[in-house]
């Protein structure tokens, strides 16, 4: 491989980039009205107790965010035990009995998104797409670093296909939870299990080690995601190679098998050259892969407000499971 430094790089000269006229007048307000995130600057992976300090500082604002989305919930909730694992069972009133099965992966940077938040984001997607869902609460750092997660995710899935047909069952996430979805994915093939019927990968971090075009281009200009992760993915690989394909799924063999994938992203993610490369590899090995990509969308989408973009991402995934579900 060349040495990057022997190239010239591009200088982007400072300036303001507005939201764009192209998308819905919801979607550019979400882009421009103070809601932005800041610029966060994470301790150092190996400074356990100031992690644990970040994680409880933010433990008021999950609970902000989660209350809203569950006061507004319709589908039935109960948090259960499966395999030893805390999951939050979402269940639509009109969901079909025999209906497809979403075992859903929360995000938050491998670290945060857990709790409350993991069943708000469970409901929501029950709400949104009308299925029933299977949220996993599974351990995170720094108390549980990888392989705790993927495990976790493991585990509840071995205990679903003993009562469930995995062709009933879509595994799924976004950002640290795609990865995590595309890392249980490949461990079950791997222990040689029945494959889920397909994916859904959300703006997924499928490549620890952020080697992408989009983590530079992109840096500041998501709203959502100010810049890379590295101590955040630092501390959940607990000193493990970033490039073996549980941790980056980016690096798989995808020819040894993987099932239909819908890839989701926008133009303004931080992580839209997870997303592009992903897709590639997918096809390249014969995979039955979408990719989506929403114009100016920052990473997560436009969440904090709804838009109509948010309503075509929810009508573009139901489209999905419709077809690989019939």
């Amino acid at each position: 491989m060349a040495d990057q430094e022997s190239f010239t790089p591009v200088r982007i000269s400072a300036r303001d980039i507005p939201p764009p006229a192209t998308i819905s007048p919801e979607a550019q307000k979400a882009l421009s009205d103070g809601t932005q995130m800041p610029r966060v600057n994470w301790p150092p992976a190996t400074d356990k107790d100031a992690w644990r300090a970040q994680i409880e500082a933010g433990t008021g604002m999950r609970e902000q965010m989660a209350g809203p989305i569950l006061d507004a919930a319709k589908c039935r909730r109960e948090t259960v035990r499966i395999a030893g694992v805390t999951c939050y069972d979402c269940v639509p009133a009109d969901a079909a009995s025999d209906g497809p099965v979403y075992l859903y992966i929360h995000g938050g940077a491998f670290v945060f998104g857990g709790g409350i938040l993991a069943e708000a984001m469970g409901a929501r997607t029950a709400d949104s797409l009308g299925v029933r869902v299977v949220s996993v609460d599974y351990r995170m750092p720094p108390d549980h670093p990888y392989p705790a997660a993927p495990d976790d995710c493991l585990a509840v899935y071995k205990a679903l296909i003993e009562t469930i047909d995995p062709l009933r069952i879509v595994i799924g996430g976004a950002s640290a939870g795609g990865n995590l979805a595309a890392a249980t994915t490949l461990m079950i093939r791997d222990w040689g299990l029945p494959m889920p019927a397909a994916t859904i990968l959300l703006t997924p971090e499928v490549d620890l080690t952020e080697a992408g075009d989009s983590f530079r281009t992109n840096e500041d200009l998501d709203v959502i995601l100010k810049r890379g992760l590295p101590e955040c993915n630092a501390l959940y690989a607990d000193g493990h190679d970033l490039t073996h394909p549980y941790l980056s799924p980016l690096f798989a063999d995808f020819a040894k098998g993987f099932p239909p994938t819908i890839v989701q992203t926008g133009t303004r993610d931080l992580f839209l050259s997870n997303s592009v490369l992903l897709h590639r590899k997918l096809r390249n090995a014969g995979v039955d892969a979408e990719l989506h990509v929403w114009e100016a969308m920052p990473h997560g989408g436009f969440s904090r407000t709804p838009v109509p973009e948010s309503a075509d991402v929810d009508a573009e995934l139901r489209r999905f499971l419709a077809r690989i579900f019939g």
